[in-house]
């Protein structure tokens, strides 16, 4: 980078007086720190790789101190990112703040094929990191298989199940793919038997049944893998461990298991059954159900979760879980994104697949679509809805869909309603009647977000619970 832009950088951290996914400050008015190794870790971890920046005081509020000496600082910095393997180069920038010298050290991030990068002095295992916010996290000893699994196309969805015989079999959907196989891949249709089908089709191999066989055609995959289930509550709050006026911690709590196929269905049915339906009259008077979540959107993302989870042995005790608040649901499955796509490319490119076997047995079956369209569809159901986009995420090699309802959407619009209603001091019995819901939703829920955001003031902030006190834009 150009000097005027780390200039620039330096006045945007000293305004917000934080770090970020990107930026990490040393304060290098004394000497080279000494233990950079977890930074140019997780910096060469993702994609967008950071920037470390020196001469920055964080701990005398961002105060700018300079480095004791640009270039014995590059010098050592240049030597430590020589220990990581592989090797971290980084790109050096000096400029002059207000007297004192400021170094940069942009680390770029490597290739997927290349992750880990790692400190050689401690190992693979505890020299791998991520950046969680403003932080650098330990890997997980799965995130960091996640990349070998990669790097060496394991393909866990036709590992061979200890034990496993093909019993307990769905007769009539094995028959549908069979059929289905022998229409589809003509070479196939004459002279080989349904035995080599199976081994050519990855349903079993050396008569084993593999873990996509199983989780496709058995009726109770589960008696192997008791976790790959789905787990799916329905919560009275808007948090886990808010209670109900009963004193309930669920509204309803369900353990989904079966097959595959089977699963998806009893899900989909699951959050229709827990769903509020808004019913509509249009201006010629028929009348028509809304449900709170796009149906087909919905399963969409749960087939997503059932599709490409992560199978390995490193997440076999791990379900797929559903969680259903007043204000969103969350579908959430092991295994992040797979390959080199980042959260904002999907649904845009096609990615790489996890789990190609599986999703070639529930094409056949004409359960998934296999286009790449899951997601395009959860965008474009949520849109007709009037709804806000569904949300992506990965944590901790999980991944994350948030579905937001009418009731999160009305929130919002009410508390853009209510910070220009207190453009004037407002009392809290003002606030209630002007919102229209119960009092402590309305202070807990509304009011105590839009405060804690920004959007409203106390005008007595020193005595919050006072019966005097009004509330201010701010």
């Amino acid at each position: 980078m150009q000097a005027e832009e780390l200039k620039n950088i330096v006045l945007d951290v000293k305004s917000l007086k934080t770090e970020t996914q990107t930026i990490e400050l040393k304060s290098a008015a004394q000497g080279c720190p000494t233990r950079l190794f977890d930074t140019l870790s997780s910096f060469s971890n993702q994609d967008e790789g950071g920037i470390i920046i020196f001469g920055i005081d964080e701990a005398d509020d961002y105060a700018v101190k300079g480095v004791y000496d640009a270039q014995d600082l590059q010098k050592k910095v240049t030597e430590q990112c020589k220990q990581m393997e592989p090797s971290v180069r980084a790109l050096f920038t000096v400029c002059d703040i207000d007297g004192h010298t400021v170094v940069s050290a942009e680390i770029p991030g490597v290739d997927i094929s290349e992750r880990p990068v790692f400190y050689k002095g401690v190992g693979r295992i505890k020299g791998s990191y991520v950046r969680v916010g403003e932080s650098d996290e330990p890997m997980s000893e799965y995130e960091i298989y996640s990349y070998e699994a990669f790097r060496k196309r394991i393909r866990d969805d036709i590992r061979t199940v200890e034990g496993g015989r093909l019993n307990m079999i769905d007769e009539k959907r094995m028959g549908d793919y069979l059929t289905a196989v022998k229409n589809e891949r003509r070479n196939l249709a004459d002279h080989v038997s349904e035995k080599e089908i199976l081994e050519l089709m990855g349903i079993t191999r050396d008569g084993v049944p593999t873990l996509a066989g199983l989780m496709t055609f058995s009726k109770y995959p589960q008696a192997y893998f008791p976790q790959l289930c789905i787990t799916a509550v329905s919560l009275p709050g808007t948090e886990q461990g808010t209670v109900g006026n009963d004193g309930e911690r669920f509204i309803d709590n369900k353990r989904i298991t079966g097959a595959i196929p089977d699963m998806l269905e009893e899900a989909v049915e699951f959050v229709r059954k827990n769903s509020r339906t808004k019913t509509i009259i249009d201006d010629n008077g028929r009348r028509a159900d809304k449900p709170e979540y796009p149906i087909k959107a919905v399963r969409e993302a749960i087939l997503n979760a059932l599709v490409h989870r992560d199978y390995s042995v490193h997440t076999e005790n791990v379900p797929i879980r559903i969680e259903m608040y007043r204000d969103r649901m969350e579908i959430i499955n092991s295994g992040g994104l797979y390959g080199r796509i980042s959260i904002d490319a999907l649904g845009k490119v096609h990615p790489e697949t996890r789990n190609a076997v599986l999703a070639n047995m529930l094409e056949l079956l004409n359960v998934t679509e296999n286009r790449y369209s899951g997601i395009p569809t959860m965008r474009s159901e949520f849109a007709r809805a009037g709804l806000p986009a569904p949300l992506f995420s990965v944590v901790h090699g999980e991944f994350k869909v948030v579905m937001k309802n009418g009731l999160f959407a009305e929130t919002m619009l009410v508390s853009d309603s209510l910070v220009e209603f207190c453009s004037i001091p407002r009392t809290r019995d003002e606030i209630v009647t002007f919102v229209g819901k119960s009092k402590n939703y309305v202070m807990s829920k509304i009011v105590g977000s839009l405060v804690e955001s920004g959007k409203l003031k106390m005008t007595m902030p020193e005595k919050p619970k006072s019966p005097n006190q009004r509330f201010l834009k701010a």
